[in-house]
Parts: structure tokens; C-alpha cells; sequence
């Protein structure tokens, strides 16, 4: 026979569990009451507004100049701008490339740029403009600017500069680092010819379309002429060392490359051109 359990038996039970419920929810919403407070309170205070705002990747323009465009200032909210507004601003400046902004909790903001690099400056104006490898230049007054990178001395026209930007970015940045001024050395027969001073105090004469590929074997060269005097490495049609002194007698050394990539020298002197 089954046992039957009074109804009152069981009130005293459900009676703890329904205020087990009551007071969970009691709890819950206390919760969620001082959180809502505490978010209220956060964004009335002083602790929601931005304190410090960091610049990473300025090289070009000073970091001021950064956040200055970038509209942030300390006291402003934290929460009161779009990143990618801040983004959008930044990215309007030619000399940018990349721009992420970021918040960092609680009251820092963190702006990590990417400039184009800087390939070359052109002299102007009583100052040196820095070329940057997009083709665009960067406009800066003043004497101060460090130089850097190769200066170009009498080059015009922006599809010239800007196919000479093109091939200075290609190269390597160990031979880039070597370039010291770049000169135009245009004739009648060759209009894109340029003359290139090198820090280690070779002069280098080569075609502006073929630049980067040529000038990228340029340590190697100088390795095998290394106990030579200095002179002029001639890059234009095939690859001819000259020593200064012998520069005007055109005494050419061939530094062809051969199948196997190596550079072979050959000294050719100028009874012999006559011959051939």
C-alpha cells in the first residue's frame, strides 16, 4: 500500500525552496543594481576619460604632431570617439601607411603608426625634402633634418623622381645605406642616365630603369677591386671599372657577370678598344 503524503507535510519544504528563489533573485538584482551604479558613477568620473595617450612608429612627424590630428587630448572621454574615425584622420596624411588605435584599459590610448620609408631627400628651397617610397614628398621646412639617405641633386620632373624613388626602394638597405647623392647625368643619347657618389668613395654611373637590379650586385663588385684605387664603376650597359686617374684615357676593367652569377674582371685598355 503506498504511502500518501499530506499536503501540509510538504508546505514547510516548499516554503524554503520558494524563498531560496526569492532571495536569489533578490540577490541578482542587487547585483546588477550596483553594477548599474558603478557604471554611472565610472563615466560621471574623472576615471573615464583618457590620461595618457601613447605614439609608437613616429619618425617622420614628431609625436605631437600625432596627437594633435588624431583630436584625442587627456580629459576627454575614453568612450567618446570610433577607433576607426581616429584611423581615418591619421591615414589622410600621405606619409602614413598604417594606423591602429587602440584603448588600454583604464585610461590610456595607444596609437601604433607605420610611415613609408624614407628613400632619398631632394634638395630645394634651402632644405632637404625627404622622398618616401610611395612617390609622395614629405614637406618639412628648416636646416636640422638629418640626412640620412641619398640626396638628389638636379633631378626633375616627377616621373623621373618618381621612377628613381621606385628603384631606390628596390635595393637592398645595406647598399641603399652606401648611396651618398644622386646627380643627374642625362645627355642626348641617354636622357635617364644618373651619376651616384658612394659613402666608401666610388662614383657609380648607371640607368635609372635598370638601377635597383645592377646597383644590388654593387658590394661584390667592390670586393673584387677592392685593393684598387678609387674610381667609377660604370653600370649603364655592362659593368666597366675606371680608376680616377685613368677616368679621361677610358681604361675600362669589364666586371661582367658570368653563368654563374660571379663577376669576372677583364681589363680592356684603349689600344685595344681601338682594335676591336
Amino acid at each position: 500500500m503506498e504511502k500518501v503524503i499530506d499536503i501540509e507535510d510538504r508546505i514547510p519544504t516548499l516554503k524554503k525552496r520558494r524563498k531560496k528563489r526569492t532571495n536569489r533573485k533578490f540577490i541578482v538584482l542587487i547585483l546588477l543594481f550596483f553594477i548599474v551604479l558603478a557604471v554611472l558613477l565610472y563615466f560621471q568620473s574623472p576615471y573615464s576619460n583618457i590620461k595618457k595617450i601613447t605614439v609608437n612608429g613616429a619618425k617622420l612627424a614628431n609625436e605631437e604632431y600625432y596627437v594633435k590630428a588624431s583630436t584625442l587630448t587627456p580629459g576627454k572621454s575614453m568612450w567618446g570617439f570610433k577607433v576607426e574615425d581616429i584611423e581615418r584622420i591619421l591615414l589622410k596624411d600621405k606619409w602614413v601607411k598604417e594606423v591602429h588605435v587602440k584603448r588600454n584599459w583604464l585610461q590610456g590610448v595607444t596609437i601604433d603608426l607605420k610611415e613609408w620609408k624614407k628613400v632619398a631627400y631632394l634638395a630645394g628651397d634651402g632644405t632637404y625634402y625627404p622622398l618616401l617610397e610611395n612617390g609622395k614628398r614629405f614637406e618639412q621646412t628648416g636646416n636640422d633634418t638629418p640626412i640620412d639617405a641619398p640626396v638628389f641633386i638636379g633631378i626633375t620632373g616627377e616621373k623621373t623622381i618618381n621612377k628613381l624613388v621606385e628603384q631606390l626602394a628596390q635595393l637592398k638597405p645595406e647598399v641603399l645605406a652606401l648611396i651618398s647623392q644622386v646627380n643627374t647625368n642625362s645627355n642626348d643619347a641617354n636622357p635617364n642616365a644618373v651619376k651616384l657618389y658612394m659613402n666608401d668613395g666610388y662614383e657609380v654611373r648607371a640607368v635609372i630603369q635598370t638601377l635597383a637590379e645592377k646597383l644590388n650586385y654593387y658590394p661584390s663588385i667592390v670586393a673584387q677591386i677592392a685593393n684598387l684605387e678609387k674610381g667609377v664603376i660604370d653600370l649603364e650597359v655592362g659593368s666597366y671599372y675606371r680608376p680616377f686617374n685613368e677616368e679621361y684615357n677610358k681604361i675600362d676593367i669589364d666586371m661582367e657577370a658570368n653563368a654563374d652569377g660571379e663577376l669576372v674582371n677583364q681589363e680592356v685598355t684603349e689600344d685595344e678598344q681601338q682594335e676591336e
